[in-house]
């Protein structure tokens, strides 16, 4: 077979299809058939210095497929696959790999070092190849440069892939010694030089300790920031890369180090190469972050024992810092606007004075003004646009009460450019900054408004003319109309817009049909706002929001006539259905939620739901997503009249509960079932035996996403709700799943944050079913059928109760179950209560909490209680 495998994989690569596809068949024929063969023939592949490059870098591409994926079901399953394995097979295939290391071949080297450090995330966290770190750091001391820089390589990569906790810290303190000793300007080879500063990035999160020791972390610093001088592009660049990871990671050990990192970033800004200079720009950006989230942490008010102080960094460097970054606002590619994806130092340098004016707030505008003053009128469309681009960037952060004086004098001049300036790239921010203005200075929290009824005529004027320019310039001002429409949604009957509400709406039908409205997301922008301009109607202007109604369902009409389209076309006119039946959604909120619209509405829903049904049938998961949620919205509006339609769209519902591959989809579905439930009640049971079965399915699957899984524990408690006693035939299924998932929720370790967050989602989904069921069942003569449950129900909250890490949500929800407990079970639960410790210490919490909701919900609980025990 082994001169067979090195064909296999040479037509695996083939330009002929058919020869491509048929060794792609061969290659997963002989994985399934003997998979140890396999890894064993394609690891002796990648290990052979005589068989071509290609066969072996596809080699080890396979073999690393073959040990990990993207989904995590399908990791853990080829991670136990791995671990099953013959161990005198895992041996040779591990020593090929890293015999690999020695090889003159980099592609193979390179290869081979990422799927060591696949197999290292699978066996070192179950204790096995414990000598792996001992062999890669005894190549450290090979003569030849090429092994030393994959042995390096090799160790970024396992970092990368195995959790600090794993390794211990005598191999951690050797592995940065290792790699800080690569870095060293002594080291002759440049390559090891990369490597090493590479691996260093990924080694950071291992190095809590050793920068928690003074000389270590001297060291380290010392050896990152000869690295940013070094003469090779790509490691000064890496090394940059490494000061902004260390920025993140260890903000709280800089104090010392930067005066010096401010020149050495100063100078790259102004002189080095772009990749270098961006890193150094996102050095102060990261800095910025970490400032703003310990701002907004702790409100500013910090004692001398406060746990992470703010250093006042950017404060600090303010009066270098921002003349550094208004000098690359200058620096402008000449189409940027044009290209969506573009970024260089000048959109860099203007994001980073962005985060620095919310970082230091009123500070930064006296050192700005000078700048924006002397370039806004020049006739070098660099010096307007950068002045422009100035001024946008610090309108969030500082007080309105600094920025209103200055945007009175500003916002005529910035509107006569929009109009007039001769330069695209001048319109583009000019309209950019417009909708910024409008964003932060604009609304009803706002004491002095920005707009008045002298100003909003012209300011409409101009941006319904810039509506027309091109797309780039078209897609700003859709923004910015954006965001004044936005200003206005809660200002009651009378909207300054109302005079020229039609006007706006033509004006951005106008927009979408445009022929260049694909380019810069213009019509994207132009539906958003069209929404949003729904969504602030007034009772003035329902009867032009009604007008519309009638219009999106003849674009929406004409999309699904459409006929024999390219794959292009085709992905546009999902796109448009997409966009199209979100407009309706907004419209039916609007519509079916004021009683003066909704029964003039109620004439098109038939015609509305044989829209989204026909939209259904075109099967792509975008459009799915808004059809689904229009039609929740649909449910919501009509009520009980929904029964209609059940029949023709239940299965469409089932295969959206089914999608596990389009996970929103089915989240979104399961959504709509609570909708269902709200809007239909009881009328919804037909439909219940099947609902339920698929979401007990969905919650068995290991293969659906776990995100999905506490909105469909809610979703018990809305169908409980919606059919009362009916619920009683599946108790039996869903309440040792409701018990099980409670089980483990109550006692899940939370390492991080993300974690934590969803676990509390968890909880609270599981608590929203119990709540449902408890009510559903109340004053029903089959209320003692939930008494079994009681016991665990109160266990489930005692413990949530004594681990102490609920968030606010989850206290809500849990002392509200407590209150359905007592209140649907009275005296039966009232001795169980009474030996909980839920119904004394955390009743007590959250009768004396800050929190208004959570006090409203105790006190109805704490009745509900009292009214047990004593009955």
């Amino acid at each position: 077979m082994a001169m067979e495998v090195t064909q296999i994989l040479l037509n695996a690569q083939s330009v002929d299809g058919s020869v491509r596809k048929h060794a792609e068949e061969s290659l997963k024929q002989f994985q399934e058939q003997n998979l140890s063969a396999f890894l064993l023939s394609l690891s002796n592949e990648l290990v052979s210095n005589e068989k071509p490059v290609d066969s072996r870098k596809l080699a080890g591409l396979v073999l690393k497929n073959a040990l990990d994926a993207k989904e995590q079901h399908r990791k853990s399953e080829l991670a136990q696959r791995w671990l099953s394995l013959d161990i005198a097979v895992k041996a040779q295939v591990k020593a090929c790999l890293l015999q690999t290391l020695a090889s003159p071949v980099p592609d193979a080297r390179s290869t081979a070092s990422q799927v060591i450090a696949k197999i290292a995330g699978i066996e070192l966290p179950q204790k096995q190849w414990p000598e792996l770190i001992g062999s890669l750091l005894s190549n450290i001391h090979q003569l030849q440069p090429h092994v030393k820089q994959a042995t390096l390589e090799t160790l970024g990569y396992l970092c990368e892939e195995v959790s600090p906790q794993v390794v211990d810290q005598d191999q951690v303190n050797k592995i940065l010694t290792a790699v800080v000793q690569g870095m060293n300007a002594s080291e002759g080879s440049s390559d090891v030089r990369l490597a090493a500063t590479r691996a260093l990035y990924n080694a950071l999160g291992f190095a809590q300790a050793n920068f928690s020791n003074d000389m270590e972390r001297d060291y380290i610093m010392r050896v990152v920031c000869e690295a940013t001088l070094s003469q090779e592009v790509k490691i000064r660049q890496s090394a940059f890369e490494c000061l902004v990871a260390i920025s993140s990671t260890y903000y709280d050990k800089l104090a010392s180090y930067m005066q010096d990192i401010f020149t050495i970033t100063a100078k790259a800004v102004k002189e080095d190469e772009e990749p270098v200079a961006l890193q150094a720009i996102e050095f102060w950006s990261s800095i910025c972050d970490e400032e703003i989230d310990i701002l907004d942490e702790y409100g500013g008010e910090f004692t001398a024992d406060s746990d992470i102080p703010c250093y006042y960094f950017i404060k600090q460097a303010l009066p270098a810092l921002v003349p550094m970054l208004l000098e690359t606002l200058l620096k402008q590619e000449e189409d940027q606007d044009q290209d969506e994806g573009a970024w260089n130092l000048a959109m860099a340098g203007g994001t980073c004075l962005g985060l620095v004016a919310r970082t230091v707030g009123d500070d930064i505008v006296p050192l700005v003004m000078p700048f924006i003053e002397e370039n806004i009128t020049r006739p070098n469309w660099r010096q307007r646009e950068a002045a422009t681009y100035a001024f946008g960037s610090i309108l969030e952060g500082p007080s309105p009460d600094k920025l209103t004086p200055i945007v009175h004098v500003a916002l005529s001049f910035m509107l006569t450019a929009l109009m007039n300036d001769p330069n695209n790239h001048v319109k583009d921010t000019t309209a950019w900054t417009l909708g910024r203005i409008f964003e932060f200075l604009h609304g009803s929290t706002v004491e002095t408004p920005i707009i008045t009824p002298e100003n909003c005529q012209q300011i409409l004027t101009v941006l319904l003319q810039s509506m027309k320019d091109v797309p780039n310039v078209a897609e700003k001002a859709c923004g910015a109309l954006y965001f004044l429409a936005q200003g206005y949604e809660d200002v009651g009957a009378a909207s300054p817009l109302s005079p020229f509400y039609q006007n706006i709406i033509e004006a951005l039908l106008t927009v979408t049909r445009r022929e260049d409205a694909g380019e810069s997301r213009l019509r994207t922008a132009a539906y958003e706002t069209l929404n949003e301009i729904v969504r602030c109607s007034t009772d003035e202007t329902a009867p032009i929001v009604m007008q519309l109604v009638p219009v999106i369902m003849m674009e929406l009409h004409q999309t699904l006539e459409a006929q024999k389209l390219s794959s292009d076309e085709r992905e546009k006119q999902n796109e448009l259905q997409g966009l199209l039946c979100g407009c309706l959604q907004v419209i039916i909120q609007k519509l079916g939620a004021a009683e003066t619209t909704k029964y003039g509405f109620m004439q098109y829903t038939d015609q509305i739901m044989d829209l989204f049904l026909r939209v259904f049938a075109c099967r792509n998961a975008t459009v799915h997503e808004e059809a689904m949620l229009a039609i929740g919205a649909l449910a919501y509006a009509t009520g009980t009249n929904f029964l209609k339609y059940m029949q023709g769209f239940y299965p469409y519902l089932e295969m959206g509960l089914q999608n596990f591959e389009e996970y929103q989809v089915c989240a979104i579905t399961v959504g709509v079932v609570g909708d269902l439930c709200r809007a239909l009640e009881d009328k919804i049971l037909p439909f219940c035996d099947g609902i339920m079965t698929q979401l007990l399915k969905d919650l068995s699957s290991n293969q659906l996403h776990r995100s999905v899984k506490p909105p469909i524990f809610s979703c018990f408690g809305d169908i409980a709700l919606a059919i009362g006693e009916n619920f009683e035939k599946y108790l039996i299924y869903a309440m040792p799943m409701l018990q099980s998932a409670a089980e483990l929720s109550a006692h899940a370790v939370a390492d991080d944050d993300d974690i934590l967050e969803y676990t509390n989602q968890l909880r609270n989904g599981i608590l929203e079913a119990y709540s449902g069921i408890l009510q559903g069942f109340k004053s029903s003569p089959k209320t003692q059928l939930l008494m079994p449950y009681a016991y665990h129900i109160l266990q489930f909250i005692d413990t949530l109760y004594s681990e102490k890490d609920m968030d606010d949500a989850v206290m809500k929800t849990a002392i509200g179950v407590l209150g359905d407990l007592a209140d649907t079970l009275g005296s039966h639960v009232g001795p169980l209560i009474n030996q909980s410790v839920s119904s004394k210490g955390f009743l007590e919490e959250c009768l004396s909490s800050d929190d208004g909701l959570i006090k409203e919900s105790a006190d109805w609980a704490k009745l509900a209680i009292s009214r047990a025990v004593s009955g």
